[in-house]
């Protein structure tokens, strides 16, 4: 006979190979507590990545733009506000480094500024309309902030594949539309002092890298950077638009 060190419990009786009661009911104890635990969900994964990917989540939140012009544009400032959408739309695609999923977005920003030089004079070459002669002149060009909106329809955007269980890097094209209340970008100021031959509509083609990073599950903070051009696509009879800048997206998205 077997005892415990406390001395006051037998497990198992030599009487034959029967145990005895005590030990029975202990092994069913331990036995259905074997099971139960056998049972017992999972805890949650933390690989927050893997959780949206595979569910194919849609993906919606605020977001902020700070940009700069590019070149000649670059005493350019830019500064928007909005609200994005997007949803993936293949399974994973293995394909080496460029592994990943495809996706397809689109954002809306009701508040987009772009803060430009003060009006001003600035030197042009001018033709003598009798002898068509060119000669150095100085005309009054526009400028000041500019206040719009932007509509981004079409966002097609690459998901790395990642082992990371919180980052998601991505890169992305993109095409928008710009309304502004002044024509823009400024241009020589007409006799009556408008703006002259640019648009209040402007095309945006852009392209860019960025990440997302998980807080928390479904709960991710984003930065991304895009190279944006702003071109009127001739709608005025001038096209000086801003060749390039750089926009900077900061923004907090939920998943559902």
């Amino acid at each position: 006979m077997w005892r415990p060190f406390c001395g006051a419990l037998h497990f198992i009786a030599r009487k034959g190979s029967e145990l005895t009661p005590a030990a029975k009911l202990f092994l069913v104890i331990l036995g259905a507590s074997a099971v139960a635990a056998a049972q017992r969900p999972a805890s949650p994964s933390t690989d927050y990545v893997a959780q949206v990917r595979e569910a194919r989540s849609w993906e919606y939140g605020p977001f902020a733009n700070f940009g700069f012009g590019v070149g000649d544009r670059s005493s350019f400032k830019f500064l928007s506000l909005g609200f994005q959408a997007a949803k993936p739309l293949s399974p994973v695609v293995h394909a080496g480094i460029l592994s990943g999923q495809f996706e397809l977005g689109a954002n809306i920003m009701p508040f987009w500024q772009a803060y430009t030089p003060a009006p001003h004079y600035q030197a042009y070459t001018c033709f003598d309309p009798t002898t068509e002669q060119p000669y150095p002149c100085n005309l009054p060009v526009g400028g000041g902030t500019y206040t719009g909106t932007s509509l981004t329809p079409i966002i097609l955007r690459w998901n790395f594949l990642t082992q990371s269980r919180r980052f998601q890097p991505w890169f992305q094209g993109a095409g928008g539309l710009i309304y502004t209340t002044h024509k823009f970008p400024p241009d020589v100021l007409l006799s009556h002092g408008l703006p002259g031959g640019t648009s209040v509509f402007n095309f945006s083609p852009q392209g860019g890298i960025g990440f997302h990073y998980f807080v928390r599950p479904r709960r991710s903070i984003d930065l991304g950077v895009n190279a944006v051009h702003i071109s009127s696509a001739s709608l005025g009879d001038r096209n000086p638009g801003v060749n390039a800048s750089i926009q900077i997206q900061g923004g907090y998205t939920f998943w559902k």
